[in-house]
């Protein structure tokens, strides 16, 4: 395919052919599927890290879903040349089939065929991806590691439902690992933004935190040591747990140990153990305390 192309023009459906469609599907199917729709854009690595083990297998059950029309897919165009991995979006008999199973129509789900021409055309489709990455990471390790999950991973559009008359995360999660538990809002900083807008945040972060009685941490994942320094500087001290840390795919990926805690300087922690740094602010909560 070439870059940029997108698999439009997907044909109609009729009720024999979604019957046809969900007889082929797996329950892994349907994961793929939801995530799609709630995370709007996968890559075949992504996906890989998510749901599988290797590339052939990822490979080989994506080109089934895309001849079933439940998904789409397009190469982005790179002004230095090069290839670079399909990125997977909802097609049409994949939303036909999520509404099935909600017993909701294609328009209540949200789903617009253009939205796959959206997405590839989108300037925010790195930072997206950059996002999804974090996420997928995080899956990666815990499908390696016993123990481990990601409990909960909510877009920035359902965090903007709920919460963006206050404060807009790229995304909220809650990740478990040996025996502990952390909810977090995560803003991935590419850089783009100036310093003084992202130490901003804090500010609407803490708002929420007042509105909903509940102090949630908040990680910033930053594009090197250096951005991570002056920002550092610039907000040296916060009454929310914020833990910064650099983009790395590297080890344990951002479950590592790649976290340090606004305020300390040494040493920097898992994930999972950032709840010691804060025992006196983090509370269990469960989704209907969230809303």
């Amino acid at each position: 395919m070439s870059a940029n192309r997108i698999t439009l023009g997907q044909p109609r459906l009729n009720a024999d052919r979604v019957a046809e469609i969900v007889a082929r599907f797996t329950p892994r199917d349907y994961d793929i599927l939801s995530h799609l729709h709630e995370h709007r854009v996968l890559t075949t690595h992504q996906i890989e890290k998510i749901f599988f083990t290797l590339p052939q297998p990822t490979r080989r059950r994506m080109s089934v879903l895309l001849g079933l029309n439940a998904v789409a897919r397009f190469r982005p165009w790179t002004p230095h040349g090069g290839s670079t991995p399909s990125h997977w979006v909802l097609g049409r008999a994949g939303a036909a089939v999520l509404a099935l199973r909600q017993d909701i129509t294609v328009k209540e789900l949200g789903y617009h065929p253009d939205t796959t021409l959206a997405i590839s055309m989108s300037s925010k489709l790195g930072h997206q991806l950059g996002v999804n990455d974090f996420f997928a990471q995080l899956h990666h390790h815990a499908r390696r590691a016993t123990g481990a999950q990601v409990k909960e991973w909510w877009s920035e559009r359902r965090c903007a439902k709920l919460w963006g008359d206050l404060a807009k995360p790229d995304a909220y999660g809650r990740w478990a690992e040996n025996g502990r538990e952390i909810d977090f809002f995560l803003e991935h900083d590419t850089g783009s933004e100036t310093r003084s807008k992202v130490a901003a945040k804090l500010t609407d972060y803490a708002n929420l935190a007042d509105a909903t009685g509940i102090t949630t941490p908040l990680l910033l994942w930053l594009p090197s040591h250096a951005r991570e320094s002056n920002l550092r500087q610039l907000i040296s001290s916060s009454d929310l747990p914020v833990a910064t840390a650099v983009h790395t795919s590297l080890g344990d990926g951002p479950a590592g140990a790649v976290w340090l805690p606004l305020g300390a300087e040494q040493p920097r922690l898992r994930l999972a153990e950032l709840v010691n740094a804060w025992p006196h602010l983090i509370a269990p909560r469960n989704e209907a305390e969230m809303r």
